[in-house]
C-alpha cells in the first residue's frame, strides 16, 4: 500500500529510488490506507519524516545496511518500531533550545505525546519516549534522552560549553508558522508540507561546530554520551526493528560474524527484549590547538532489535502491545556506542 501524499513528500526530498525501497522495506500503518490527495495529515507527516530518518541512519550503519538489504532481499521487511536520539541540556547551546525542547516543538505538531520517563542515573541522563497518538503501535516511537552537564566535573562543563555554545537553529520562521498550523488543524496542504519536511529531517544532525580534540578527550573521560553527541549531534543513534523473536535473531547475526552485543537486555516487565549491533566506526574531523584540522575514527549509529510481548489490558479488555521502555535495558543498549568509543583513534591530519 503506497500513501500517495507520503509518496509526494518523500519523492520530493529523496528521489524516486530511495522512495520504492523505503515503501519495500517499512511496515506502513493501516491507517495511512486512508487519505486525501494534496493534504497531508499530522501522521502522513510524521511517517515520511520516520522514513526519511530511517535512510539516513541506513547511510551512517554499515551493519544495519545489510542486515535490511539481507532482511529485503528474503522478502521480508522492517517493523520500524523507534528511533532514538540524544541531546543536552546546557543554558550554553547557541541558537539551539536546550535538550528535548529542541525536538518536542517538532514532535507535538506531528502529533507525538509522551509515552514515559525513563531515568538513566549511570549514564547522568533522563530518557523520555514519544508515541504518535494516531497510530502508536504502527508509527515508530521516539526515545529522545537529554543529559546534564550539572552533574559532572568543572572542566566537563567547560568543554560542553565550548561545544555546543555555536549551534544554529535549524527551524526557519516558515518552518515554525507551518509547524504551528499543524499542530492547529492537524493537516497542511501538499506544497506547505513538501517545504516543511526537508526542514525537520535536517534538525536531526549535529547543529553546533567542528569541535576541538581536546574538547572531545575531556568529554570522552567523563561520557561516552556526550562525546558523542560532540561528533554526531542530534542524528539517530539508532533505529530499531521490531522483531518476533531477538533471541533467535541475536544468535543467527553472531553466527554471521556480526558485531552483536553479547547478550540480550531483558526489561523488569519480562514483555520487552533488546539488543544491537555495535556502532558503526566512522571518519570525523577535529579542530587541533594550531588551527589545523585531524581525522579520527569514532562510533557512530547503530542498528538496534526489539521484541515486544503483548499484555492483556483490563481497561479495554483487549490484548495489546507493549510500547513501554526499560531503564535498564537502555542503559545496556548505550554501550553500545560508549565500548566502541574507548577504542576511536586519530587517523590523519590535514
Amino acid at each position: 500500500m503506497r500513501n500517495p501524499n507520503i509518496e509526494a513528500l518523500l519523492e520530493r526530498l529523496l528521489g524516486s529510488d530511495k522512495t520504492d525501497f523505503l515503501f519495500k522495506t517499512l511496515n506502513m500503518p493501516s491507517i495511512l490506507a486512508d487519505f486525501e490527495p494534496g493534504q497531508v495529515t499530522r501522521a502522513e507527516l510524521a511517517q515520511a519524516m520516520n522514513m526519511a530518518l530511517f535512510e539516513g541512519l541506513l547511510g551512517r550503519s554499515a551493519n544495519g545496511r545489510t542486515y535490511t538489504d539481507e532482511t529485503v532481499g528474503k522478502g521480508g521487511s522492517v517493523y520500524f518500531d523507534h528511533g532514538a536520539l540524544r541531546t543536552v541540556r546546557w543554558h550554553e547551546n547557541g541558537a539551539l533550545p536546550a535538550g528535548e525542547a529542541a525536538f518536542t516543538r517538532i514532535l507535538r505538531p506531528l502529533g507525538f505525546r509522551q509515552n514515559g520517563r525513563y531515568p538513566l542515573d549511570r549514564l547522568k541522563m533522563v530518557g523520555r519516549a514519544y508515541a504518535h497518538e494516531d497510530a502508536p503501535d504502527e508509527i515508530a516511537q521516539f526515545f529522545l534522552s537529554e543529559l546534564y552537564p550539572e552533574r559532572f566535573s568543572d572542566a566537563f562543563q567547560q568543554a560542553v560549553t565550548n561545544v555546543v555554545s555555536t549551534s544554529k537553529d535549524p527551524l526557519t520562521p516558515l518552518a515554525a508558522s507551518q509547524l504551528w498550523e499543524l499542530e492547529r488543524d492537524g493537516a497542511l496542504p501538499l506544497d506547505a508540507a513538501q517545504a516543511l519536511l526537508p526542514v525537520i529531517v535536517g534538525a536531526f544532525d549535529r547543529q553546533h561546530d567542528l569541535p576541538t580534540e581536546a574538547d572531545y578527550e575531556v568529554l570522552l573521560a567523563e561520557s561516552a554520551e556526550m562525546a558523542w553527541i560532540a561528533t554526531e549531534g542530534n542524528a539517530f543513534n539508532h533505529a530499531t526493528d521490531r522483531v518476533a523473536d531477538v533471541f533467535a535473531l541475536s544468535e543467527s547475526e553472531k553466527a554471521k560474524g556480526r558485531p552483536m552485543k553479547p547478550e540480550v537486555e531483558r526489561s523488569r516487565s519480562n514483555r520487552v527484549f533488546q539488543t544491537a549491533y555495535r556502532a558503526d566506526m566512522v571518519a570525523r574531523r577535529f579542530r587541533t590547538a594550531n588551527g589545523d584540522t585531524v581525522t579520527r575514527q569514532v562510533p557512530g549509529s547503530f542498528y538496534e532489535f526489539i521484541t515486544r510481548h503483548r499484555e492483556y489490558d483490563k481497561a479495554t479488555r483487549r490484548w495489546t502491545t507493549d510500547l513501554r521502555f526499560d531503564a535498564g535495558n537502555a542503559q545496556g543498549i548505550f554501550k553500545m556506542t560508549a565500548n566502541a568509543a574507548a577504542s576511536d583513534t586519530a587517523v590523519a591530519t590535514n
